[in-house]
């Protein structure tokens, strides 16, 4: 489960109202405007308790999603590009999250580097759907999965510090 601080900042993390995906026409322009009033509001209580640790942004149609997410360990930066797609079921359906440059590197990725969230995260988004979004997804998915198996990595040497 998450810790206090990760479920604080969770909790202030504006819950969405609109079920719409990528087919939907109008009603998707709506809910992008939520994704991206949430995403706001997350970078903004990250900015506050300096925990900024990703950056991100869509493609004209907000279907397709790219940045970097980092993550320090023993006091080094580890930096990964991030990707997703919106799926045509969205909100139904959760992104899957792209770390590329760790693609079979972990038992806990699948291939072309989408990181497992079968196990803890998905009954979570399902229990929620259409509150959760993207913002929620980086909180309580990506944040605590680079938490577990970032150092992992490191230790076992399948990633080296830039």
């Amino acid at each position: 489960m998450v810790d206090a601080s990760t479920r604080a900042v969770v909790e202030r993390i504006p819950l969405l109202t609109i079920r719409a995906g990528p087919r939907d026409g109008e009603a998707w322009i709506n809910r992008l405007k939520e994704e991206y009033a949430a995403l706001i509001k997350y970078i903004q209580l990250n900015k506050e308790n300096d925990n900024d640790w990703f950056t991100i942004e869509s493609n004209k149609t907000g279907t397709r999603w790219t940045g970097k997410c980092w993550y320090i360990h023993n006091l080094i930066r580890y930096e990964f590009d991030l990707q997703f797609e919106i799926p045509a079921t969205y909100p139904a359906t959760p992104i899957e999250l792209e770390l590329p440059e760790l693609d079979g590197k972990t038992s806990k990725m699948y291939r072309g580097g989408k990181i497992c969230l079968d196990i803890h995260f998905s009954p979570l988004w399902a229990k929620n759907v259409p509150r959760f979004g993207i913002a929620h997804s980086l909180a309580l998915a990506l944040g605590p999965w680079m938490a577990a198996e970032i150092p992992h990595l490191v230790e076992a040497g399948m990633i080296v510090a830039p």
